[in-house]
């Protein structure tokens, strides 16, 4: 769009010329539409005003009009719903490729960090052509993350994660928003994305020493004392964390979940919440002891064990859990 007549904002991403597209559609078929009432008003009203002398006549209804201006019109809406529909799985399914950092939302700022460590504050630098997944929690009120030049935005809430993705396409710095009142300064609570080509990118991330994310969660996990509990042999009084994510934890009330980021962390903030089975309740709440970005680092550390190795990643190097254990090796 020219930039003496901007109608709205840059598009910076994969998702934003299909969203503007979708956007258009809504337009021009709610203008057709009003159009074609506003004429057909201005014809029936002209063609049928009150003359002198005429008199009403009952008409008789057109069962084969009156569907076609029922169905039609339905079937044109229609397209909004599944067009909508189509946009809004492609937003909410991050690619199995996608680079992912953590955001923690406060009263006002944004904080953000890598995997590989690097940490910003109300500004987020991200490479051109990479797919990249926000993990988000709030520690304090409902913010939401809203950038316009991506056509994206996704509340964030206290007391657990939501996940946004996107991909972008132009190098720039692009205004970041908090779209949710959050409190007095609400409106401060701003910043920027940075958008590099790749090899800026990878000059910027080289420019400084940062700890692996998982790194720091290893470390949490072995002096908290986690690892005293959660083995890799049959001897634990916890389940063996290797290899968990995303994989179905059986519960001791019968029931079937998914170990995904949410389950890990309500594990590890309330851990009776959802007892795995064949184990006790006792496992002690870490609320109020570790912090939103502490809490971070132990879920891409529990993430990061998706694979059994020897000696794996602070667990206790025991033999190999037995077939029975093995089908309990979930967070309690």
């Amino acid at each position: 769009m020219s930039k003496f007549l901007p109608l709205w904002p840059d598009q910076a991403s994969t998702m934003s010329g299909q969203v503007d597209a979708l956007y258009i559609y809504l337009l021009l078929v709610a203008g057709v539409m009003t159009a074609l009432i506003f004429v057909a008003v201005t014809v029936l009203a002209i063609k049928y005003r009150r003359v002198r002398g005429r008199e009403a006549q009952q008409i008789e209804g057109s069962t084969i009009l009156e569907i076609t201006w029922s169905v039609i019109p339905f079937f044109v809406m229609l397209t909004f719903f599944i067009w909508g529909a189509v946009l809004y799985f492609k937003e909410r399914t991050p690619p199995a490729d996608s680079t992912e950092i953590y955001v923690v939302a406060k009263q006002w700022m944004w904080k953000f960090e890598h995997m590989e460590g690097q940490r910003e504050i109300n500004e987020l630098h991200v490479p051109t052509g990479q797919n990249i997944k926000l993990i988000m929690t709030s520690q304090d009120v409902i913010h939401s993350f809203f950038v316009p030049a991506f056509r994206l935005k996704q509340d964030v809430l206290p007391g657990r994660y939501t996940t946004l993705w996107f991909k972008a396409t132009v190098p720039g710095r692009y205004h970041l928003f908090c779209a949710e009142y959050c409190g007095t300064n609400h409106s401060g609570m701003g910043g920027e994305i940075v958008v590099m080509e790749p090899r800026d990118y990878a000059q910027w991330m080289a420019g400084g020493p940062a700890v692996p994310l998982q790194e720091t969660g290893k470390q949490l996990f072995a002096t908290l004392g986690c690892a005293t509990c959660h083995r890799s042999d049959v001897q634990g009084r916890g389940p063996n964390l290797v290899g968990i994510y995303n994989k179905p934890v059986l519960l001791e009330d019968g029931r079937t979940v998914t170990a995904d980021e949410n389950y890990v962390r309500e594990s590890i903030l309330n851990p009776t919440a959802k007892i795995v089975n064949g184990f006790k309740p006792v496992m002690p709440t870490f609320q109020g002891i570790v912090s939103e970005e502490q809490l971070n680092a132990l879920v891409a550390y529990v993430k990061s064990l998706a694979q059994p190795t020897p000696g794996s990643a602070g667990l206790q190097n025991e033999p190999a859990a037995s077939p029975a254990q093995t089908q309990k090796t979930q967070v309690q």
